[in-house]
């Protein structure tokens, strides 16, 4: 089967001023279509570029990243991408929000009866429910981060991208959100990566997981999880195998801990 996205050799550099900052460094990896993938690692060792790269918001130094075959030139309008802020515009309703990307994306040709129809279907499905006619400022933190993921779910995406999503959310929160999140992406055949500091996170969410080195970021090693679907993020820590995925990446990633720096 041909991989979804495919980096081959990649590697970046940015130069702030006279500093040169070497964010990634001969980075090979496949996606496959459908996976649920996790990239951990220090913090300033590449994560969000790989996404950032994946979107075609910028481009490798040297190597190439390729979709569905093709090497990527300028925004990949497959993917949506979920950024660590929600972004929300303050001035539209949440309905509005999560209508925005029809307005931007490559599925401008949906008729409105049927743009309607996906933003009642995604704002129902992350729990907003009755609050299509508020506005971000009337939500809470979690309530915000919900109306993002159906923003991003809308026009139906072939990868969804997601940047430390839930990082600044409670932990009762985040777990409520990581199974809303699961029972979204399960069953559905779309392809999700997902960049996160939380091992625990990772290990419940993804079919694989990737540990970066620290700068530059190198592919330490990848472990598959193997743990069985559907999951439930509430309990599947207590399976014993969970514990030995955890010592497992816990080891590759504490070598470098020390080492991350924010870039």
């Amino acid at each position: 089967m041909q991989p979804i996205l495919d980096f081959r050799s990649v590697s970046k550099v940015f130069y702030k001023g006279d500093t040169r900052v070497h964010a990634l460094s001969n980075v090979t990896t496949r996606v496959e279509p459908g996976e649920l993938l996790a990239i951990v690692g220090p913090s300033g060792c590449g994560k969000s570029t790989l996404l950032n790269l994946t979107a075609g918001l910028m481009e490798p130094g040297v190597g190439e990243v390729l979709y569905q075959g093709k090497p990527i030139s300028g925004v990949n309008t497959h993917v949506s991408y979920v950024t660590q802020r929600d972004n929300l515009l303050p001035w539209r309703t949440v309905e509005a929000n999560v209508l925005l990307p029809f307005e931007l994306g490559p599925r401008s040709n949906v008729s409105s009866s049927e743009r309607r129809d996906r933003a009642r279907k995604y704002i129902e499905l992350v729990g907003l429910k009755g609050f299509e006619k508020h506005y971000p400022a009337e939500l809470s933190g979690g309530m915000r981060k919900r109306a993002q993921l159906a923003r991003s779910l809308v026009y139906e995406p072939d990868v969804l991208l997601m940047d430390e999503p839930f990082g600044a959310l409670d932990a009762q929160l985040r777990l409520m959100l990581q199974a809303e999140l699961l029972k979204t992406w399960e069953g559905s055949g779309k392809t999700l990566i997902l960049v996160t500091h939380d091992l625990t996170e990772a290990i419940s969410l993804a079919d694989r997981v990737i540990v970066m080195s620290a700068r530059p970021g190198r592919i330490r090693t990848v472990q598959r999880i193997e743990l069985p679907r559907p999951r439930d993020v509430f309990t599947i820590r207590f399976v014993p195998e969970f514990g030995e995925y955890f010592e497992n990446l816990w080891a590759a990633l504490r070598e470098d801990m020390h080492q991350g720096a924010e870039v």
